[in-house]
């Protein structure tokens, strides 16, 4: 696959990471020099923190506004979207330029290549790859909440805290529980306060808790009952939902050789967000070994280090920015109306349901989004 152009640079990934890269690139490349593509297992981005809301609640109908087209977000028309899924990269230690095998067996040669493919999710947040899987799996999982007597949400983080949420938001007087393996919500990298507070506001709600257990094997729905790794039982839960963090979705890096990831799967970079053996290969978002929390968030910081030294690098001069790292803040839904900031300035403080309402929980930052699309 190629444009008009002799040499592509190629972004493996079309979500919040990619579309940015992509979108800028598209202005700063030359298209009589370089031809951008973008390659992403659907045609469409999807807004992954509205998921939560999507996956339970029919009426928010975010299936129509939430996925997103691909075809706007390039300048002048500077770029393209290719719908596929890499399962290989082919690239020589030291050596410049290679090229993506995708599942197809189509074979798509970079002058330079960026990967950006995120986090593979279990639970309801695992949107299938195939755009024909979608609304059956949204709507199979809206039944399983709407059927379900008792819910118990495996993992207290973000996803299991806003899932808890939106549970609560439609169905205030089904039974809930959060089993988490920590002694508090989320985990350390953020304050007390942040972590105590979202606790008491969803038990406030009714929202029941097991901290320090883990649930090891999720249950088919309809099953009733299940027991903890410790061996509490839990008798009267017909719907365990897994809402355990994302792991790097890098299997096709491996194609790179051992030393590429790191030993749970994230790739290890340079500052200068260039593979360590690989000068023409570039990474980011949650994909990346880099000491910190994985959100969007981070990619304020991310996408301005990669553009640039994408630039430099085709231009033939040594990449020289540096990432050194973001300040941790997050923002976590209670439902439409509640939630909690954190934000690691100034020792670190926390804004409550007025904040999180304004800025997350009333529309998950759909519109913006959209806009940031091109919608």
């Amino acid at each position: 696959m190629a444009g008009k152009a002799e040499q592509n640079v190629v972004i493996v990934g079309g979500g919040f990471a990619g579309f940015q890269v992509a979108k800028l690139l598209s202005k700063k490349l030359d298209a009589r020099r370089y031809n951008l593509i973008l390659i992403n297992s659907r045609s469409y981005a999807v807004a992954l923190p509205a998921s939560v809301r999507l996956v339970v609640d029919a009426e928010s109908k975010l299936e129509e506004t939430s996925f997103v087209k691909l075809d706007r977000i390039y300048a002048n028309g500077n770029g393209e979207t290719k719908v596929g899924v890499v399962t290989s990269i082919e690239a020589q230690p030291g050596v410049s330029g290679g090229a993506v095998v995708l599942a197809t067996g189509e074979r798509i040669s970079y002058a330079v290549l960026i990967l950006a493919t995120g986090s593979k999710w279990t639970g309801p947040s695992a949107i299938p790859e195939n755009e024909d899987d979608v609304l059956p799996f949204v709507n199979a999982w809206r039944q399983k909440f709407a059927k379900a007597n008792h819910v118990v949400i495996v993992g207290g983080g973000a996803v299991g805290i806003e899932l808890a949420g939106e549970v609560k938001d439609l169905y205030p007087t089904k039974k809930v529980t959060i089993v988490h393996g920590g002694d508090q919500l989320i985990n350390a990298a953020y304050g007390s306060s942040l972590r105590k507070g979202l606790e008491k506001r969803l038990h406030a709600r009714g929202v029941q808790f097991m901290f320090n257990e883990y649930v090891d094997d999720i249950p088919e729905a309809g099953v009733v009952g299940v027991t903890t790794r410790s061996g509490k039982h839990i008798s009267d839960v017909d719907l365990v939902v897994s809402a355990r963090g994302g792991r790097p979705n890098t299997d096709y890096v491996t194609s790179l050789g051992e030393d590429a990831l790191n030993g749970h799967g994230f790739v290890k970079i340079k500052p200068t967000m260039q593979l360590l053996n690989h000068p023409s290969i570039f990474a980011l978002g949650d994909i990346i070994d880099w000491t910190e929390q994985k959100q969007a968030a981070k990619l304020m910081w991310h996408v301005p280090v990669i553009v640039g030294n994408v630039v430099s690098f085709l231009n033939g001069a040594t990449p020289t920015k540096k990432y050194t790292g973001a300040t941790e803040m997050i923002v976590i839904t209670n439902g439409k109306k509640g939630g909690m900031g954190y934000f690691g300035f100034f020792g670190g403080f926390t804004l409550g349901d007025w904040f999180a309402w304004l800025v997350k929980s009333r529309d998950f930052m759909v519109p913006h989004f959209r806009k940031d699309l091109g919608y």
